[in-house]
């Protein structure tokens, strides 16, 4: 990905990143479905899923520019910019170009479809989806609608809205739900792209102040999650980093606290509000969610427990400070029950360690080390707990709360993992139907590198090692690319992640082994300032693959930039 920064922020290309705006539930793009990229932008809702709602299409074939705060249209005769004047609302405006608004789909039903009327209290034109249950109104604000079809149709119709070309125009177009009083443009145009050119300017001076030429990416991971993040509604209880504003429009239960972390020194109430958002959906049994979204919890698989990893990197960012001892108490106790879930019910009777029931609960999914079986008594699972449970007693201990017991249980953990799963070079798992024991070639039976020095020097070191076997060229191969299950676009049999690579990065770092570690954090901060946020990357290559604009990719980029920040300023 090739991107520019000019005095309103960095270029970016629409196809891998949607143009959008802090708190808005919508954004304007190609991307209407997975994998699946129109002609024309549109603007796509993420509420009650993803819709593409009303397409954009010019007079003429245009080029697209795009920036934080301007989307452009442009031919040689003229051109059309839109921005957002707030997350709900954004204004168009053409200079010898024409536009068409047309709504996305062709026909209406009792249950599906876009509905097109011209209200009488104020002259305004309403599409009405039934996709989202929202309205997008359509106020001309100067010049005049060339036409207007399908107004008031049933069925199949073509339902659009045209500005001509012959003269200058201007519109807002607002998503609301029942109603609203009549649009009134009083801010100029451009007034109000130098307003929200400031609200980003100021996002990113406060999460990433360290920035410089040696971090050409930073602008554009902070716009990646200033962009999709979204206000409360439905499910999602408070301000949201979604994972993106394509078709990954959801919170999981692990991505969140990469995010988090990415804001906890800049923004540190709306890191509090990522690293909280799952547990507000904590069940009876402890567990967190697989994911949220607008409309949606799911509860079929979990996530790996890194909270308690992610915590530690919290309390060093400084972040628990603007915490009350009311919400830590709270927070505790929600670490507490989430951790009691792995020990109550994921232990097999008599077993100290846990397990998974499928490779989704890992954030692995497919890792070739759920090939021989999906329900495994896992190193990485155990090394996870045994930080968390540390976490829970220093924790404890500073709330005046018993700290014993989650020392002994770690204890117990982390003596079973050595003793089950360790083989001299590498971990293995552990089959909890069966006992029997594999070792296997997948980056995730060397996650237990994020224990540091809790593990012993022979251990760290050999992993290490391991390590070493995954490098590419640009990082961290999730299956060595010499491994015979190796697929360039398998997921993760093969392609570079972010949350791998921040996790396993951090525990070499506090192993001792730091030269590793600063390899493996160059790495990946050069294939994402060459090939941007996409949700993982081709460990040969290098392309970006799947979805574009992944924002714990992102937040990983800036996690690690400014950690090498400030030991270059340091002098580290």
């Amino acid at each position: 990905m090739r991107h520019y920064v000019t005095p309103a922020g960095p270029t970016f290309s629409i196809q891998d990143i949607p143009f959008s705006h802090s708190g808005s539930w919508f954004d304007i793009s190609p991307v209407v479905a997975e994998k699946t990229y129109a002609d024309d932008l549109h603007l796509v809702s993420h509420q009650t899923g993803m819709h593409p709602i009303l397409r954009f299409t010019p007079s003429a074939v245009t080029t697209v520019d795009a920036t934080p705060t301007l989307l452009t249209w442009r031919h040689d005769t003229g051109r059309i910019d839109l921005v957002y004047e707030r997350p709900d609302t954004v204004r168009i405006r053409g200079d010898r170009l024409g536009l068409r608004i047309a709504a996305a789909g062709d026909t209406l039903t009792p249950f599906g479809g876009t509905y097109l009327f011209r209200d009488p209290v104020d002259g305004a034109h309403v599409f009405t989806s039934y996709e989202t249950g929202r309205r997008y109104r359509v106020t001309v604000l100067s010049g005049a609608l060339e036409q207007t079809t399908g107004v008031q149709a049933l069925g199949h119709a073509d339902r659009h809205l045209t500005l001509a070309a012959g003269q200058p125009w201007e519109v807002a177009v607002e998503e609301f739900g029942t109603a609203r009083r009549p649009y009134r443009g009083e801010v100029p145009f451009d007034r109000l792209h130098r307003e929200v050119s400031g609200r980003f300017r100021d996002f990113v001076d406060a999460v990433a102040p360290w920035r410089t030429r040696a971090t050409p990416a930073a602008e554009l991971a902070a716009y990646v999650l200033w962009s999709a993040t979204v206000a409360p509604a439905g499910f999602v209880t408070r301000p949201a980093v979604l994972m993106s504003k394509h078709w990954m429009d959801k919170v999981w239960s692990w991505d969140h606290c990469f995010n988090a972390l990415a804001l906890a020194a800049g923004d540190p109430t709306l890191a509090w509000h990522q690293f909280q958002l799952p547990f507000d959906h904590q069940d009876d049994s402890g567990a967190l969610p697989d994911s949220i979204t607008h409309s949606e919890v799911l509860y079929n698989f979990v996530k790996p427990p890194i909270h308690g990893w992610a915590w530690r990197q919290l309390r060093d960012l400084g972040l628990p400070v603007s915490v009350s001892r009311a919400d830590l108490t709270r927070a505790y106790h929600r670490l507490a029950r989430w951790t009691e879930f792995w020990l109550d019910a994921r232990r097999v009777p008599g077993h100290d360690l846990p397990h998974y029931q499928h490779g989704n609960d890992s954030g692995w999914d497919n890792s070739t080390s759920f090939d021989g079986d999906r329900v495994i008594e896992s190193a990485d699972l155990a090394a996870f707990l045994v930080i968390q449970l540390r976490c829970l007693a220093d924790l404890a201990a500073e709330l005046g709360e018993p700290a014993a017991r989650w020392l002994d249980t770690a204890d117990r953990i982390l003596d079973a993992m050595t003793r089950h799963l360790w083989d001299g070079e590498r971990f293995g798992s552990r089959s909890a139907t069966t006992g029997q024991r594999r070792t296997g070639t997948s980056l995730l039976d060397l996650m237990p590198i994020v224990l540091g020095t809790a593990l012993p020097g022979a251990i760290a070191d050999a992993l290490a090692r391991g390590i070493e076997e995954h490098l590419t060229t640009h990082g961290l191969a999730t299956e060595p690319v010499g491994s015979p299950r190796y697929d360039a676009d398998g997921y993760w049999r093969g392609p570079i992640w972010a949350p791998s690579t921040v996790l396993i990065e951090d525990g070499l770092r506090r192993a001792g082994h730091v030269r590793l570690a600063d390899d493996i954090s160059h790495r990946f901060r050069a294939l994402c300032e060459k090939f941007g946020f996409a949700e993982n990357f081709d460990a040969e290559t290098g392309t970006g693959l799947r979805d574009r604009a992944y924002t714990w990719t992102a937040s990983s980029y800036l996690i690690l930039a400014a950690a090498h920040e400030q030991r270059r300023a340091a002098g580290a």
